[in-house]
């Protein structure tokens, strides 16, 4: 008799067991509250300090089942901001235009082979670590994760044809991808909700989350340029031998291409974005851009018109594929603009990804309705992760409503203050480690632990930025291996890879960057950085 499978928790139950938990918390914790007061030093200075105080406890009861409606409210504008996104990619994606994008971008790199000092690199090298480098950019900048799924199909058979195994295939988008998510530059999904949730600037420190990306990156595509070379000289040591006999034996025939063309609709929609930004250009013809703790004035907004203008006649001329590509381009360049130059916030940056979709959508022909059955399919697809985020929120509407937050933090500071800075955002990044092999969804986990991590930093003296690196360390690497992760279980269905084998293989490389990872929050508490 065979016995029944256990069942991993879904995310849902993960997180609603917590409410309950944090409920029950409320009976046996004592109530308190931190106020700001005025405080004399040693030397009669007075200054504002937050200092705690014992007030009664509210234990919380049938309030557990009102917990989704109240973090629906504390969490509307993150919710709305995933759902907006979530549909814009969807029309986007819809088109293959990143398809497109990849296999010309192949296809150009294949005529390099003319150069000597390119083929003594090697070609095939130089193909894994540009597309390496390049999913690993998505990532950073604007959190791809499910979208890498669609990739597998084209990038695992191209990966054996050059005869190396589907885990090179795997590597060279969805963990290129889930590094550069680590990383993250600019990601909204990880970094602009974390940020924002603890009261920080959009983006700051992004000098030192550029040298994180760059570093994580290097150790990944390094890693698996040596696994690829080991397994182009053996093929048979690829613990995928047997089963890449799938793709091995499949007829490159089957691969559905893609239509190249351009209607009249893209030239359409061509002229409507360069006359809004033409306009846009007159209005802010100078921009000051704050980088760290400097700026400087510059025409960004006529110079990304300008690139807009070039780039569109250009890819107009091949296909609507690369004018949408365009448009990605170009929402990326203004995203930039207008986080670094005008104080953007996620309303406008949804806005800017939700005019991204509609004109994608105009540009491919759609008609009204068909664009907004495509938005409706992308927010329905991302709904998930924004019903989670509002959860989520429920637990802290729980411990605050319960008046234990802030003795929950009170006792984490005093458990906490023997250990050092260092040893403190340590034992951060191993707590956002372990919750993201239950909670694997990046917003979620921001939208819990945030509201009581960045609090906490400031009792200890740690600065928020590296409360939010740790958080971004926490939830990167293990997005790689825990089976709750819908994406990853999707990846590793669609390459044909069991999950067990997949986790020899990857088990080492994972031990590395959870090590890294923690070298890496060293400095954030040692040396000054921008934004820190």
């Amino acid at each position: 008799m065979n016995k029944k499978k256990r069942q991993i928790p879904h995310t849902y139950v993960v997180v609603f067991s917590i409410i309950v938990l944090c409920a029950v918390l409320t009976w046996f914790v004592p109530g308190g509250n931190y106020v700001k007061e005025q405080v004399a030093d040693a030397n009669g200075h007075i200054s504002e300090q937050m200092v705690f105080h014992y007030v009664d406890s509210q234990p919380q009861t049938w309030q557990i089942f009102g917990a989704l409606f109240k973090g629906f409210e504390k969490q509307s504008g993150i919710i709305v901001f995933i759902l907006m996104i979530g549909g814009a990619f969807w029309i986007m994606n819809s088109s293959k235009a990143i398809d497109a994008g990849i296999m010309s971008f192949l296809r150009f790199a294949r005529k390099l082979e003319r150069f000597r000092w390119i083929r003594f690199l090697g070609i095939d090298n130089i193909i894994l670590s540009l597309v390496y480098c390049m999913f690993s950019t998505f990532g950073a900048v604007f959190g791809m994760s499910e979208e890498t799924i669609a990739f597998i199909i084209i990038l695992v058979p191209l990966a054996i044809s050059m005869g190396y195994d589907s885990i090179v295939g795997v590597n060279i988008v969805y963990v290129a991808a889930g590094l550069g998510f680590a990383g993250a530059i600019l990601n909204p999904f990880t970094i602009g909700i974390a940020q924002g949730l603890a009261d920080l600037p959009l983006f700051s420190g992004i000098e030192y989350r550029l040298f994180m990306w760059v570093l994580l990156t290097a150790v990944g595509l390094v890693w698996i340029l040596v696994y690829a070379k080991k397994i182009r000289k053996n093929p048979k040591k690829s613990l995928m031998y047997e089963e890449d006999a799938y793709w091995r034996n499949r007829s490159a025939s089957e691969t559905i291409p893609i239509q190249y063309h351009t209607p009249l609709a893209a030239w359409v929609a061509y002229f409507i974005v360069l006359a809004g930004l033409l306009v846009f250009s007159a209005f802010y013809p100078n921009t000051e851009m704050k980088i760290g703790n400097s700026a400087f004035h510059t025409p960004m907004v006529p110079v990304c018109t300008g690139i807009y203008a070039l780039l569109g006649i250009l890819s107009l001329r091949k296909s609507v594929h690369f004018f949408i590509l365009t448009l990605l381009v170009t929402t990326i360049l203004f995203l930039i603009v207008g986080v670094m130059g005008y104080g953007w916030y996620i309303m406008e940056i949804a806005a800017l990804f939700f005019a991204l979709g509609i004109f994608s959508g105009i540009a491919k022909g759609e008609t009204p309705n068909a664009i907004t059955r495509l938005f409706l399919e992308g927010a329905g697809d991302i709904l998930p992760a924004a019903l989670v985020v509002g959860l989520a929120g429920g637990i802290v509407v729980i411990l605050e409503d319960g008046n234990i937050i802030d003795t929950l933090l009170h006792g984490m500071a005093r458990s906490m203050q023997e250990v050092g800075q260092i040893g403190a955002v340590g034992l951060m990044y191993i707590i956002q480690t372990v919750i993201n092999i239950a909670i694997p969804s990046g917003s979620a986990k921001a939208a819990i632990t945030m509201p009581i991590m960045a609090p906490f930093s400031d009792l200890i003296g740690l600065s928020r930025q590296a409360t939010v690196v740790a958080f971004q360390m926490g939830d990167g690497f293990t997005n790689m291996i825990t089976p709750t992760s819908g994406v990853l279980m999707g990846v590793l269905g669609v390459a044909k890879i069991p999950y067990e084998k997949w986790l020899r293989w990857i088990a080492v490389f994972m031990a590395i960057l959870i090590v890294l990872g923690f070298l890496i929050l060293i400095p954030t508490v040692t040396m000054e950085l921008n934004g820190f």
